[in-house]
């Protein structure tokens, strides 16, 4: 799994980094075979003006699918990580059992198509 961090409006400290990717891991760790690319986008949107403006925006790749967009908006940047994080691990996981729902169903119908054709051919 590939992690991209783009800052806006700051400049991405070490400890910063090590934050993101930390809890990028452990969000999506039980199904990061499944995600290509991960692209997080910090930002302060309201700059030295202050409010709850520090934004975390998580983008998942994810193959045979559209990719999983999550934005979070807090007074603290850590915190914001923190739930988009969380967020984007649950819509992932949420995401994957729809998608292994819909593979392991069976069209309405295909089991007595074949019982008639067996029936035919006796």
């Amino acid at each position: 799994m590939q992690i991209f961090i783009q800052t806006q409006g700051f400049d991405l400290s070490p400890g910063l980094r090590e934050h993101v990717e930390r809890r990028i891991h452990f969000a999506l760790d039980r199904a990061s075979e499944s995600v290509r690319k991960v692209s997080v986008r910090l930002s302060d949107v309201n700059g030295p003006r202050g409010g709850e403006d520090k934004r975390c925006r998580i983008q998942l790749g994810l193959p045979g699918a559209a990719d999983v967009l999550i934005d979070a908006t807090e007074l603290d940047l850590y915190v914001a990580i923190d739930r988009a994080a969380d967020r984007a691990g649950r819509t992932l996981a949420r995401q994957l059992a729809r998608q292994r729902e819909y593979r392991h169903e069976r069209p309405h119908g295909a089991d007595t198509h074949a019982a008639t054709l067996g029936d035919a051919a006796a």
